[in-house]
């Protein structure tokens, strides 16, 4: 036989095995797990010099997805996620502000359903820990008929709110109570650290989900606000990268650029123009602009150590095969910016603020220990007494080789790695899928893997019909589905058929690109 047969009848042969054995295993739980206004070339296995071993671990022993798509930005991406739907059919077309028209209602819909809504329905157990993000009622004693528990989880641990200090988070929650994180007594830890606090409830829900419910499957939705302004971070992480990105923007992009193409998760792509270069940067703010990116490299190295305590917990309870784990992102890396100037309502002498006292704003003027929250080059970024954004450059850095950035249609603003990881149902180890995808295809995806009915109707509704096509096939083998996706956000939008992609800035302005 020659060796073109043998390779042939060896990919059918590894295929039917695959098949069978996703076929086989019983209903998986489900880890779905997202990260907030990171870049494509982020992640170590995606390109990045940043340490995210188990991110790498997670797709050495299974899939890499090279097509993936978000929506550009936070709460849009999180109403698509959750429903299946493109955001604008979810509520959340913009943003959380009530735009007084169907599709920009800044509410989750009524006539949708979460993915936590329709698990439940087929006997799983639902958990979260993170951003929600899909509600315009924020306050504690108000209408909480769109927060988490109110959507399907019996569980949550997080905030409501998309940003906010990782010290002292706004609007954190525990189930359907307001706390601070001086008034958990479940959870006091040496020092609180918001992104640590997510993966440690989300460490415990598996834990204790394997004591009292394990004949049930679960389904946990871990939403992390790494690497979100603001650049918050523990010194010992922050430590790690003194000095890595010394030689500035170009050395690294390139870097990065080199890497990806060597493990094939770019293909055909020219490196976009950067805004700036390291040698045009004033050289007196070049010490607190390196700080910036250290502590955001620690922000996404300290997910990463979040994420393997939760696989440990996994690993220690016996439940780690026959978990499926998909990550992504819910947009590029971020230009704002924000902080990057000095505050000028920035108040000395502020009194330290009580265990039980809320935090009542996306921007703190104070922290706990009651110090003025600055802004601006003055002061280095990491601290709880700072509120930085890491910029425009660094931005496009994390989005090599792209163009453009968060809230633009872009890949720059809706490229997302995506791995998956199954080891009872994804035989494939290592591999790159080119299979184009979107958001809306991971609630088709739980559907079909749970047994799942997904509704005509749901609590009286009439229920909108789903837009996703299920990533199930693809864990086998890699597709081409012939299918159109479609972006739209403040009037910037793009469509994508095949391999040709048209994509304006907005309404009066356009860039075409193709990939």
């Amino acid at each position: 036989m020659r060796n073109t047969e043998k390779r042939f009848f060896a990919g059918i042969l590894g295929l039917a095995l695959s098949i069978v054995a996703a076929q086989a295993a019983p209903r998986p739980n489900i880890i779905v797990i997202m990260s907030d206004d990171m870049g494509y070339s982020d992640l170590g296995c995606y390109g990045s010099e940043i340490a995210t071993p188990t991110l790498d671990r997670l797709a050495e022993g299974g899939l890499r997805y090279t097509q993936f798509y978000n929506t550009g930005r936070c709460c849009p991406t999180r109403a698509s996620l959750l429903t299946g739907l493109y955001a604008h059919q979810a509520g959340i077309g913009q943003m959380t502000g009530d735009g007084g028209q169907p599709g920009y209602t800044g509410d989750l819909g009524k006539d949708a359903v979460t993915m936590a809504e329709v698990l439940k329905t087929a006997g799983y157990k639902t958990y979260m820990t993170g951003k929600w993000h899909v509600t315009k009622q924020l306050k504690p004693n108000g209408d909480k008929s769109n927060w988490p528990m109110q959507r399907g989880f019996d569980r949550f641990y997080g905030t409501i709110i998309g940003a906010g200090s990782l010290f002292d988070p706004w609007t954190l929650t525990k189930g359907e109570q307001a706390i601070t994180p001086d008034n958990d007594e479940e959870y006091q830890p040496e020092q609180y650290y918001y992104t640590a606090a997510i993966s440690d409830y989300a460490s415990r829900y598996v834990k204790e989900h394997a004591a009292d419910s394990k004949e049930d499957p679960f389904f946990l939705y871990v939403a992390y606000t790494a690497a979100h302004w603001p650049m918050h971070a523990l010194d010992r992480d922050i430590a790690k990268y003194k000095g890595k990105y010394d030689e500035g923007y170009e050395v690294i992009r390139q870097a990065r650029y080199e890497q990806m193409k060597k493990l094939g998760v770019i293909e055909d792509w020219q490196l976009s123009p950067a805004p700036q270069s390291w040698k045009d940067f004033p050289d007196e703010k070049k010490a607190w602009e390196l700080r910036c990116m250290e502590v955001y490299a620690a922000m996404v190295d300290s997910m990463d150590q979040g994420i393997g305590r939760i696989v440990k917990s996994l690993e220690e309870t016996g439940q780690l095969e026959n978990t499926l784990i998909l990550f992504l992102q819910d947009n590029g890396g971020c230009s704002e910016n924000m902080g990057r100037r000095p505050r000028k309502d920035a108040k000395e002498g502020v009194k330290p603020m009580g265990k039980d006292e809320l935090q009542t704003a996306m921007i703190p003027a104070r922290s706990r220990a009651g110090l003025p929250v600055l802004t601006g080059p003055e002061v280095m970024p990491g601290p709880s007494e700072t509120y930085i954004g890491y910029g425009q450059n660094w931005a496009n850095v994390s989005n090599t080789p792209f163009w453009e950035y968060k809230s633009k249609n872009h890949e720059g603003g809706i490229a997302t790695p995506l791995i998956a990881h199954w080891p009872k149902g994804i035989q494939a180890k290592n591999e790159l899928r080119k299979r184009p995808g979107h958001l809306i295809d991971i609630m088709a995806t739980c559907v079909e893997l749970s047994g799942a009915d997904y509704p005509k109707e749901f609590g009286g509704q009439k229920i909108q019909p789903l837009e996703g096509k299920s990533l199930l096939a693809s864990f086998s083998k890699d597709e081409n589905p012939d299918r159109v996706l479609l972006f739209e956000h403040f009037g910037r939008a793009a469509i994508r058929k095949g391999k040709w992609k048209v994509a304006r800035l907005g309404y009066n302005r356009a860039r075409p690109t193709i990939g």
